[in-house]
């Protein structure tokens, strides 16, 4: 309990920078493990440069999609806490660039029959379309709780 945030005490911008880091370290971790598979890669025969994990199609699919998925929520969390930074043009440009070279890295290791890169780039998709919903229904809720109750005489 010690260790849990409370509102009243925690300030906002302390609590902004925690964020940016844990989110951070996830960007880190995720960003590594889609470009160095774990189990690495294959050194030599045809299979060359493929990831050895992916001769496991069902797990490989499920590792890509779920690593895809913490990448793009700690983008989109990064991207959201540095909103009117300074530099916000290049943190956008870095973080664009960052998710184009993960898929580049997926797509150069994964062999293209182990896994349907539509269900990964869905993934990478997910964050931003729940926070979209999330924010549509909030203002449809929040516009219907606003509105005057009309009172019939």
């Amino acid at each position: 309990k010690n260790f849990r945030y409370k509102e009243k005490v925690h300030k906002p911008g302390d609590v902004r920078n925690i964020m940016l880091i844990v989110a951070t370290l996830i960007a880190s971790v995720t960003f590594q493990a889609g470009v160095n598979p774990p189990g690495g890669v294959w050194q030599d025969g045809v299979r060359a440069g493929r990831a050895i994990y992916a001769s496991q199609p069902g797990d490989y699919c499920v590792f890509l999609i779920a690593n895809t998925l913490s990448l793009s929520a700690s983008m989109f969390v990064i991207t959201s806490l540095t909103h009117g930074f300074p530099f916000q043009l290049e943190i956008v440009i870095a973080t664009i660039s960052m998710i184009f070279t993960y898929g580049s890295a997926i797509f150069a290791v994964t062999p293209s029959e182990s896994v349907r890169f539509r269900y990964v780039i869905l993934a990478a998709a997910v964050p931003i379309i729940l926070r979209c919903l999330i924010h549509f229904f909030n203002v449809i809720f929040n516009n219907k709780k606003s509105e005057p109750q009309t009172t019939e005489a």
